[in-house]
């Protein structure tokens, strides 16, 4: 019921005209899926959780501010807490799970300098908008114009995660986190 609720609203931000024309974003960026959000709380590096200001649906209903964890496409951070993912990413990096926690410590503690409670973003969506944990699956834009999955990345806190058919950012995505490993950036300064 509940994943239902969020496709209904999802589809409602989408196909009824939420064009926000932003000047910060180029022309060629503006799209229909530009949602306004505001931050609530990061709970990693790549996961946040907003809520969405209230909407008129057709007229007709109005849907109160809703709550939505918000999955950053193309970037995966190392975890910050001790789970099954961590345990993966343990193996795959060969670091030991009080390393990979503490990486992801760090690359929560970078996104929350970016994204401050009660801030303003924007999200843009990919082809799925969601996953099957329910959760959105988003582009972040500041207001400043910047893209925070792709600063994240830039800055050396996450590796690329490309999970087609979301992939509209993957080769700039690539590109920032080779150069931020050549340039020991963010988690590779770290020894």
């Amino acid at each position: 019921m509940k994943e239902n609720k969020i496709l209904l609203v999802i589809l409602f931000l989408i196909n009824f005209s939420f064009a926000f024309q932003l000047p910060f974003i180029s022309k060629e960026k503006i799209k229909a899926d530009f949602v306004k959000a505001q931050v609530v709380y990061v709970i990693d590096g790549d996961t946040i959780i907003v809520k969405i200001p209230k909407t008129t649906f057709n007229d007709r209903k109005t849907l109160k501010n809703l709550k939505f964890r918000v999955r950053l496409i193309g970037i995966d951070t190392p975890e910050s807490r001790i789970n099954k993912r961590a345990k993966i990413q343990s193996k795959e990096t060969r670091k030991n799970l009080k390393e990979v926690v503490e990486l992801g410590n760090y690359a929560k503690e970078f996104t929350k300098k970016l994204l401050k409670k009660g801030e303003t973003v924007y999200l843009e969506f990919d082809v799925e908008p969601q996953d099957k944990y329910g959760r959105l699956l988003a582009y972040v834009w500041l207001p400043s114009g910047e893209m925070v999955n792709k600063k994240i990345i830039c800055e050396g806190y996450a590796f690329p995660l490309t999970i087609p058919p979301n992939v509209k950012y993957k080769d700039d995505f690539l590109e920032c986190f080779r150069k931020a490993r050549k340039e020991q950036k963010g988690l590779w300064s770290i020894k």
